[in-house]
């Protein structure tokens, strides 16, 4: 009797570890929590007006923030998953092309528009590259390096700035008047683009021998 109880309790452990491991945690909870902010923060910005600005740039801010936060709570209460994973980059660079598409349309320029363009062109071609490396088994040569953190943070902080902000515009022709603290901004954006090129060119190199092969 003794031995059947034993051998039960042995086979249920991996049991009791797999439910542990539900795809709905905590941080996974946080991560589509910031997916289902994004319509929110699309309404809000549409106010235009000084608090429509400050919280549409309040809740960008608190999801990129999240984004560090599901990360660490994953590791911390080893609750990481494979849908997690997947799930964590897709919900950022939904936050970061949503806001990037509503400042392009609302500052209409060209200044603007490049770093836009650049900053998601690039995010579709990493995802793509990292699509393909986990295809032939070598994904954790394309992992999330330093760079690609450091090109989070510039994002993030250059575009809530832009997003706090409504710019002031002269008529006729509607164009933009370049005060200071745009121009900051602009530049904050011009570094998070060069960054963000030089992270993909950094992922590139060390996919090129995948690359490479027939």
């Amino acid at each position: 009797m003794a031995f059947r109880y034993t051998a039960r309790t042995t086979e249920e452990v991996p049991r009791m570890a797999t439910a542990q491991k539900s795809p709905f945690n905590i941080p996974t909870l946080l991560t589509l929590a910031r997916i289902a902010l994004i319509p929110v923060f699309i309404g809000i910005f549409y106010l235009h007006s000084w608090w429509g600005n400050m919280l549409a740039a309040t809740i960008f801010l608190i999801a990129g923030l999240t984004d560090y936060l599901d990360g660490y709570l994953a590791r911390r209460l080893n609750q990481t998953t494979r849908f997690g994973a997947f799930l964590d980059p897709v919900a950022d660079k939904l936050m970061v092309g949503a806001a990037l598409v509503l400042l392009v349309e609302y500052h209409a320029n060209p200044w603007l528009a490049v770093p836009a363009i650049v900053i998601i062109s690039r995010e579709i071609a990493v995802s793509a590259l990292r699509e393909w490396m986990a295809e032939i088994g070598a994904r954790a040569a394309v992992a999330v390096s330093m760079m690609g953190k450091v090109k989070t943070v510039m994002q993030i902080t250059a575009i809530t700035l832009l997003l706090a902000f409504e710019p002031q515009f002269i008529e006729p022709g509607r164009k933009m008047v370049f005060t200071p603290f745009f121009v900051f901004n602009y530049v904050l954006l011009y570094i998070a683009m060069a960054l963000t090129l030089w992270s993909m060119l950094l992922y590139l190199r060390a996919a090129w021998p995948h690359l490479r092969e027939d």
